[in-house]
């Protein structure tokens, strides 16, 4: 049986959920962090008082660059193994992340931050071993 006949559809539209769902939450928290003020970030980032500003908006543009890379090369087919670098950055980043708040004792945040880690693990392996995607022009 030839090694294309044997992928399951099912997972790659899996994949490609969690990574609209994952660029969507990531977009979002990397614009807060980017282009607002502290002031207007800290009612929902209850942290970012506390960091520096520079950390702050460094985090942002790390979230905004992963969450594009979550699907601009998949999508395009251009570098497609991009993906699979951004995920595994932001899974990396969420390690930290968790790091972080448990050095603060906000264990409240750990269960969204660890299922943050383990849909960006998924999304890692997925497009590294199970359904990679080909660049623009390779045969399927």
């Amino acid at each position: 049986m030839e090694e294309s006949s044997k992928k399951k559809p099912w997972i790659n539209v899996a994949l490609w959920i969690l990574q609209v769902f994952l660029a969507l939450a990531y977009l979002n928290a990397g614009y807060m962090k980017t282009f607002l003020s502290v002031d207007e970030i800290a009612p929902t980032i209850f942290w970012a008082p506390s960091v520096p500003e520079a950390l702050l908006r460094f985090i942002g543009i790390s979230e905004l660059l992963g969450g594009a890379g979550l699907i601009l090369p998949a999508l395009l087919r251009i570098q497609p193994q991009l993906t699979t670098l951004a995920a595994a950055g932001l899974t990396v980043i969420m390690i930290l992340a968790d790091g972080f708040h448990i050095a603060r004792g906000e264990f409240f945040v750990l269960p969204m931050t660890g299922l943050f880690t383990l849909a960006l693990a998924c999304v890692t392996y997925g497009r590294w071993k199970l359904y990679p995607i080909a660049p623009k022009g390779d045969a399927a």
